[in-house]
C-alpha cells in the first residue's frame, strides 16, 4: 500500500543530485495525500461510491493517500461524522435516521478500500474521538457551570442538570441542561471529574470542545476505544489515521493509544492530528511532547496564505516565517484549504481565488512538508455557495509536477519582496527537474540556474499560461518568466517523459 513511511518523503527532498548520483540509489518518490470531502459534500449517501470511481484517475495524477472523513455514525445522516454517535457502527445499523452514514453503507466503505488496494492508494481514518453527540435520554448529574473563556474558574455554586448523557461511556462535561433549555459548559462533578491536565492551555484549559466530552481518565472509556481501534482495522485495512481535535483531550490517552495500535496490529503508522492553533510554540511543543511521531497540519502557513492573498504587494519572501513546515520540516502537513477552513465555516481563512495557484506551487513543489490538496479545490464547493475547482482546475496538473520533477537540489531565490522563485535539479534516475516563479507585481521574471546538465534544453510552462520557451544557456542557467498581475509559471522540459499525462484527470 502506497504510503509515506517514517523516512520516505524526506529522503525524497533531502538527498542532493550529487549524492545519489555517486551510489546510485532509487531516488524515493514524492507522496501527496488529498482530504477527500469538502463540508458540502451532498448528504445523498453516495460519497464512497464517488471516491470510488474517481480513485484510478486520483491515482494517475499523483495523489497516494485519502483521508477520507469520519466513517463512523453520526447523530444524523445529514452530519459529517464530527457529530459522532458510535464508533461501531459504519454504517451497518439501522439507528439515527437510517443504516447510512452520509457517506454511504459498510459494504459501499469496504468496496471503497478494495479498489483503493487495487490502485496502490492509502486511506487515513478520520478518527474522532474527543466528543459524542446525539445521546438517547438523558441523565441527573451535578454540576458547576465555568467561564467559557476560562474553564479553571466555576461561575455558579453546584447543582443538578438534566444532561444528554445517556452513552456506553462516562462523560465529564455537556454544554444543554434539559430541564431549563440553557446552554452553557458544565463541568461535571464526581470522583475523579476534572478537566484533563494534558490538553491545550488556551482558555484556561481546553479540554472542552463540544457535545459531551469524553473522559479519558475513566479506565473503561480507555478500555473500550483502544478495543475499538484494533476492531476498526480489522474491518478495513486503513495505513493512517488523523487525528481529530487532539489539543481537547489527553496527550497522554493518545500516546497509549498509538502504543496500543503498534502492538495488537502493527508499528510504522502514519498519524497526523489536527492541532489548529496559530501558535507555534504550541505546536512545537506537541510534536515534542509527543516525541516526532505526528504529524500536524499546518495552521500558521494558511494563515500566511490568506493574509498575503489580502493585502496589496505582500513581502512574498516572508511566506514561511512562522510556519511548522520552516521549523519541524518533517512533520508538516501543508496545506491550502481544508472542510474547517473553507468559506462559511467557523475557521474560514479566507484565500482570494488568484493566490491559490501560488499557494499550491508552494506546497506541492518545494523539498519540505507532506502536502495535503483539498477536495474542494480539485472538485469544487456544493451547498448554497458553490464555487468551482480553483486555480483554473490545475491542481491535478500541480500533483502530477510534484510526482513527476520536484527531485533533487533545491535552490532558492528568496531576493525580492514581489518576485520569488526556486528550482529542483532533478536526480539521477529522476533527472528533469523544474523551475518555479511567481509575482505579485504584474508580468515579471527572474534568472535561476537549474544545472549544466541541462544546457540546451528548452523548457515550457506546464500550467500553458505563460507562452515563451526558454533555452537553458551552456552555465546552465534560464530566465524564467510568469505572466499576469499575480501569477505562477512552472517550467519542465517540454521533452521531459510523461508531459503528455498532465491535463488528464
Amino acid at each position: 500500500m502506497a504510503h509515506p513511511g517514517k523516512a520516505s518523503w524526506q529522503e525524497a527532498n533531502s538527498t542532493t543530485r550529487v549524492a545519489q548520483t555517486a551510489s546510485r540509489e532509487p531516488t524515493p518518490e514524492n507522496y501527496t495525500m488529498m482530504e477527500a470531502f469538502e463540508w458540502y459534500v451532498p448528504a445523498d449517501q453516495k460519497h464512497w461510491q464517488r471516491l470510488r470511481k474517481a480513485i484510478r484517475g486520483l491515482k494517475a495524477t499523483g495523489i497516494d493517500n485519502l483521508w477520507i472523513p469520519p466513517g463512523c455514525k453520526g447523530s444524523s445522516q445529514n452530519g459529517n461524522g464530527y457529530d459522532i454517535y458510535d464508533l461501531y457502527d459504519l454504517g451497518e445499523f439501522d439507528q439515527k435516521g437510517g443504516v447510512s452514514t452520509k457517506w454511504g453503507t459498510k459494504a459501499d466503505l469496504i468496496r471503497l478500500f478494495e479498489s483503493a488496494n487495487d490502485a496502490g492508494v492509502g486511506i487515513y481514518w478520520d478518527a474522532v474521538l474527543n466528543q459524542k453527540a446525539g445521546a438517547d435520554r438523558t441523565e441527573r448529574c451535578d454540576v458547576v457551570e465555568v467561564d467559557p473563556n476560562d474553564r479553571t474558574r466555576a461561575i455558579t455554586d453546584p447543582y443538578s442538570i438534566d444532561g444528554w448523557l445517556a452513552f456506553d461511556f462516562l462523560a465529564e462535561a455537556t454544554n444543554y441542561n434539559n430541564a431549563n433549555g440553557k446552554t452553557a459548559i458544565y463541568r461535571i462533578l464526581g470522583d475523579g471529574k476534572d478537566w484533563s491536565k494534558f490538553v491545550d492551555r488556551e482558555k484556561g484549559n481546553y479540554d472542552y470542545l463540544m457535545f459531551a466530552d469524553v473522559d479519558y481518565t475513566h479506565p473503561e472509556v480507555e478500555a473500550d476505544v483502544k478495543a475499538w481501534s484494533v476492531w476498526l482495522c480489522n474491518q478495513v485495512p486503513i495505513t493512517g489515521l488523523r487525528f481529530d481535535a487532539i489539543k481537547h483531550f489527553s496527550e497522554e490517552f493518545l500516546k497509549s493509544l498509538v502504543e496500543h495500535l503498534d502492538t495488537h496490529v502493527r508499528p510504522g503508522w502514519f498519524l497526523v492530528g489536527e492541532f489548529w492553533k496559530h501558535s507555534l510554540d504550541a505546536m512545537t511543543t506537541y510534536i515534542r511532547n509527543m516525541q516526532h511521531k505526528f504529524s500536524l497540519f499546518d495552521a500558521p502557513l494558511v494563515y500566511n496564505f490568506s493574509s498575503m492573498s489580502n493585502t496589496p504587494g505582500p513581502d512574498l519572501t516572508k511566506v514561511f516565517e512562522g510556519t511548522l513546515v520552516q521549523s519541524e520540516p518533517y512533520n508538516a502537513v501543508t496545506l491550502v484549504m481544508n472542510h474547517d477552513t473553507q468559506p462559511y465555516q467557523a475557521l474560514a481563512a479566507d484565500i482570494n481565488p488568484f493566490f491559490k495557484p501560488l499557494a499550491y506551487c508552494l506546497i506541492l513543489l518545494r523539498a519540505e512538508g507532506y502536502p495535503c490538496v483539498f477536495y474542494g479545490d480539485v472538485y469544487g464547493i456544493k451547498g448554497d455557495h458553490p464555487s468551482p475547482p480553483s486555480c483554473g482546475g490545475k491542481v491535478p496538473d500541480l500533483c502530477l509536477a510534484r510526482k513527476l520533477y520536484a527531485y533533487g537540489e533545491q535552490k532558492d531565490y528568496f531576493y525580492h519582496p514581489q518576485v520569488i522563485g526556486w528550482t529542483r535539479r532533478g536526480t539521477w534516475d529522476r533527472p528533469f527537474g523544474l523551475a518555479c516563479v511567481m509575482s505579485n507585481a504584474g508580468p515579471n521574471q527572474l534568472w535561476m540556474e537549474v544545472g549544466m546538465e541541462h544546457s540546451g534544453e528548452v523548457w515550457t510552462d506546464i500550467l500553458g499560461w505563460e507562452q515563451s520557451r526558454v533555452t537553458i544557456n551552456q552555465d546552465g542557467w534560464g530566465c524564467f518568466l510568469c505572466p499576469g498581475e499575480t501569477s505562477v509559471a512552472v517550467w519542465v522540459n517540454e521533452r521531459a517523459e510523461d508531459r503528455d499525462k498532465l491535463g488528464k484527470l
